[in-house]
């Protein structure tokens, strides 16, 4: 087996961004986790057929993106969520942008609809010297993977 030299790491999973539209300066979380999608299956059988079950697909289903990220002055990830809670929600699309060591854009994942669900505050404890860390969950509609533009 010849050794062409062309060798393809995986990515690392620290080096990512998250982009939210219509909020700035919220892009430095430190965990993200949760972007996925799945299919109900819908089994089927006539009666004219054998025992063999038909399976179709169904609906489509998102998982919630959990975020988390160190917490700061800015309000704008509670000011949202406090919309939500006001009975006023506000949908926003985004990007989970997964870069290369050079620091392009390597895979970048649209969701869509996005709304915040659920906030955490930190955790505090004054035995430890963790930094204090906020959690926002999204119930997204939708998310695909986009061929990345850089």
């Amino acid at each position: 087996m010849a050794n062409t030299g062309a060798r393809l790491d995986p990515y690392a999973a620290f080096n990512f961004t998250l982009d939210i539209d219509g909020l700035t300066g919220v892009h430095g979380f430190s965990e993200c986790t949760g972007a996925n999608s799945e299919q109900d299956v819908i089994e089927y059988r006539e009666g004219t057929m054998d025992i063999t079950v038909i399976k179709i697909p169904g609906l489509k289903k998102f998982g919630d993106i959990t975020l988390k990220r160190g917490f700061t002055t800015s309000q704008d990830l509670w000011l949202w969520r406090k919309t939500a809670m006001d009975g006023s929600v506000v949908r926003r699309g985004g990007h989970l942008v997964l870069r290369d060591e050079a620091g392009r854009d390597a895979l970048r994942w649209k969701f869509t609809n996005a709304w915040p669900k659920k906030y955490s505050a930190p955790a505090f404890n004054a035995k430890t010297n963790e930094v204090a860390v906020e959690e926002l969950v999204l119930a997204v509609e939708g998310l695909e993977l986009e061929k990345p533009t850089s």
